[in-house]
């Protein structure tokens, strides 16, 4: 941690938890521990004080971001493909999720924006018409990019939100898609950043 003003080194012991798995005969070590970040996660009721703001659609192959002003104007959008996630093994698609999700916050950093608007997977509704779309979601494992995208940018500092992501995409492509000449997806980011904000 430093060291003292005799220059000695300063210790601080924090409790952890290991947890050692067996699995075909490969062992595996999870350790468990606090970790301390510098942003934290808004309420939903609790007001944006950042300047900049982003919304993310998060869809299977891409995660769509769009920058917002704190008035709620569209600023800029970028799309981050990651198309292996559909088909890679659960080992190598963690570390695509990792890569994509720094590349979504050095492109931020570098934009100035200073909070994150994301869904609420908890609140999405859950259809079973169409039986490859719902295969694809089980492996892409949108709960696990969500995540990484939260605790990444509580690592970072951001303040992050989540929103109901209900009718984004119909709002999206109906309102802004063609006014700003949008994607699908970067329209619905864009509804979600100022869901964020608390416009309707």
């Amino acid at each position: 941690m430093g060291v003292n003003s005799k220059g000695k080194p300063i210790f601080e012991y924090q409790p952890y938890t290991v947890e050692i798995k067996r699995k075909n005969g490969e062992y595996y070590i999870h350790l468990i521990y606090e970790e301390e970040v510098y942003g934290r996660e808004l309420a939903y009721d609790e007001p944006i004080q950042a300047e900049r703001i982003a919304g993310i659609d998060i869809h299977i192959g891409r995660i769509a971001v769009s920058i917002v002003s704190k008035q709620g104007n569209f600023i800029k959008p970028k799309v981050f493909y990651c198309h292996e996630l559909e088909y890679v093994r659960a080992n190598k698609r963690n570390n695509i999720i990792g890569e994509t999700v720094r590349d979504v916050y050095d492109w931020l950093l570098q934009e100035n924006v200073g909070a994150v608007v994301i869904e609420n997977i908890q609140l999405r509704q859950q259809h079973d018409t169409d039986k490859r779309f719902n295969r694809l979601t089980h492996h892409f494992k949108k709960k696990k990019l969500t995540e990484t995208i939260l605790r990444r940018g509580l690592r970072l500092g951001f303040c992050i939100k989540k929103v109901n992501p209900a009718y984004t995409s119909v709002i999206g492509r109906f309102k802004y898609m063609k006014k700003y000449g949008l994607s699908v997806h970067e329209s619905a980011a864009f509804v979600i950043g100022r869901r964020g904000l608390g416009y309707r």
